[in-house]
């Protein structure tokens, strides 16, 4: 039976006024037109919220009943319900359902004889005489006081009364199908009395059958609508990850400008990074009532997280005004960002070692030439020097020769000091090892610099560790070591400053540091600290060898020697060095050294 001729319906003269009203308030509308809305809304790819707050009502409009709530399973464990009541649109209220509820069992705890009738109304158990049931298993009544029988208790005991409390006279639950399976229900009321008719309730099954593929069709086009807008955004990561020289800020950001469009209100959303405790945030970012985050864990430490805000108050979901697929989506993405960081953090490092590499490549070819240019010097300067304190000892001589001879001794004694730190650095010249207390060394290195620290204006501050063990070197090593890193850090500071010394025990090493807060090196310069002749005093001030043959003995002894500098901050110069081993000690017991 169609609206039109449902409202056609006559009824008698003698009706009074207030039947009249009842009958046109409950005569339901055009059901070819609520189909064709409802194809409309379900084809539109709206929240799946918004959807249901739109066809709830449309319902209240086409069936005219003051209350009417939809439930839909969408898989075994879970479902939703929404309900509206007719007249006020604010009234509607979407919850999931993640576990169905024991039949018959209200959120009080006890029996509720509505539960009960949705319970034998959705799983079929019905019995088909009752006349309160309509062949195709919907329940339906014009008086809830009248209910009794469909609705006693499966173990048995007195039935449920739906009483004046209820609120309302009419009720009517109609299945939702899609196929043969019943996937939900709609559940109707009306506080009139006499409100349905079994004319009523053909139409209404009918219109719920359409409603119950229109939510399944609804259900898997929102759900795959949500899988290509999270394929989407990760893709898009994807992408921006791989772009060339793009620096890990602007990738930050760029990932936020991608986050709005992977969830439900794009609109309303805003996205941010905040990682090490910087945010990189999308434009026109801002907060909003509600939050979701993800923590961003890299190599077993939090680094930061994702953050998503709605920037507007929005219905209840999963989460919140969230979706569970959205927490899925939100985790993923600070997985992403993850990988991304763990990912360029393996890039830098291994830069950072192909440098060290080829640094420590070059220091080898810079020390075989050294070694062969120093042993070819050996001899020639051996003679020259000989040859001008064998001259100077002639009695005869003029000054001005003699004054020339030394000058000529000069010269000779220091370019064989340069040849002897040339060898040095190339670890030509092997160290004579012995116990010693790398404290005892500092304070006798010290010594021979510690009148220039007040005539420059610098402060010396010691933090030398009191348990320091024992080590095994060469003494007069150390002390080059440790004069050579003072007087560079002394030159470091033109204007005065503060120079610490500190050791300290490690593990299975004794650490010396020596920090300037002089004017610091460029990146540039800390390429090249370490190389022979590289040095950045004015000519004349320094032969560039000093700190090369720091880093000779250093890695002739088993340790090695780590810079920290940047400009204007000054230089840290770590210097590691193995512990006093047992074997050391008992090849020193006796007579106190240990050649190799």
């Amino acid at each position: 039976m169609t609206g039109e001729n449902r409202r056609s319906r006559t009824v008698p003269r003698s009706r009074p006024t207030r039947a009249r009203r009842l009958e046109a308030a409950r005569a339901p509308g055009d059901v070819g037109a609520f189909l064709s809305r409802l194809h409309v809304q379900a084809t539109r790819g709206i929240p799946r919220a918004q959807f249901l707050a739109q066809v709830a009502q449309m319902l209240l409009e086409f069936s005219g009943c003051d209350w009417i709530e939809l439930r839909h399973r969408e898989a075994a464990e879970e479902g939703y319900r929404c309900q509206m009541s007719r007249g006020d649109p604010m009234s509607f209220r979407f919850e999931r359902e993640p576990h169905p509820a024991e039949e018959g069992v209200a959120a009080s705890g006890g029996p509720d004889a509505v539960e009960l009738l949705c319970a034998r109304v959705t799983e079929r158990r019905f019995d088909a005489a009752l006349p309160c049931f309509t062949p195709r298993g919907s329940f339906w009544t014009g008086d809830v006081e009248e209910v009794h029988a469909p609705i006693a208790p499966a173990g048995g005991g007195s039935p449920p009364v739906l009483g004046p409390d209820f609120g309302f006279r009419s009720l009517a639950i109609i299945p939702l199908t899609a196929g043969s399976e019943n996937t939900g229900l709609l559940q109707m009321r009306n506080s009139a009395r006499g409100f349905f008719t079994r004319a009523d309730m053909r139409l209404y099954e009918q219109a719920a059958a359409s409603l119950g593929v229109a939510l399944s069709h609804q259900r898997a086009r929102w759900a795959l609508g949500e899988r290509v807008k999270e394929l989407t955004c990760l893709y898009g990561i994807a992408q921006v990850a791989e772009r060339p020289g793009i620096t890990l800020e602007e990738m930050l950001k760029c990932i936020a400008e991608l986050l709005p469009p992977g969830w439900q209100y794009p609109s309303e959303c805003s996205a941010r990074i905040v990682l090490d405790g910087r945010p990189h945030a999308r434009s026109g970012f801002r907060e909003g009532p509600h939050r979701q985050a993800a923590d961003i864990v890299v190599d077993g430490l939090p680094r930061g997280s994702v953050e998503v805000f709605y920037t507007e108050e929005k219905p209840p979901l999963d989460e919140g005004p969230f979706l569970r697929e959205e927490r899925s989506l939100i985790h993923e993405v600070a997985r992403q960002v993850a990988l991304i960081l763990s990912r360029r953090q393996a890039e830098t490092e291994k830069a950072r070692l192909q440098e060290q590499l080829r640094h420590a490549d070059r220091l080898v070819t810079i020390g075989q030439l050294a070694a062969g240019a120093a042993h070819e010097l050996n001899e020639p300067l051996g003679g020259i020097l000989g040859f001008a304190q064998l001259a100077g000892k002639h009695e005869r001589l003029p000054p001005e020769v003699r004054r020339d001879l030394e000058k000529i001794v000069r010269s000779a004694l220091h370019a064989r000091d340069v040849v002897r730190k040339l060898m040095l650095f190339a670890r030509q010249t092997p160290p004579r090892k012995m116990r010693v207390d790398l404290n005892r060394l500092v304070a006798e290195g010290i010594m021979f610099v510690e009148p220039r620290f007040a005539a420059e204006g610098i402060v010396l501050r010691r933090k030398l560790a009191t348990d320091l063990p024992e080590i095994v070197a060469d003494p007069g090593q150390m002390h080059q070591v440790i004069v050579n890193l003072v007087v560079n850090g002394l030159q470091s500071m033109p204007d005065g400053g503060t120079l610490t010394i500190e050791t300290r025990a490690g593990q299975d090493h004794v650490v010396l540091a020596v920090e300037d807060a002089g004017t610091g090196m460029t990146a540039d310069v800390l390429e090249r600290v370490f190389m022979p002749f590289f040095t950045t005093k004015d000519v004349g001030q320094g032969t560039g060898l000093g700190l090369s043959m720091v880093h000779g003995i250093v890695t002739s002894h088993g340790g090695s020697i780590r810079v920290d500098s940047k400009p204007g901050r000054g230089s840290r110069f770590e210097v590691r060095l193995p512990r006093r081993s047992a074997g050391d000690a008992a090849n020193g017991e006796g007579n106190g050294a240990v050649d190799r």
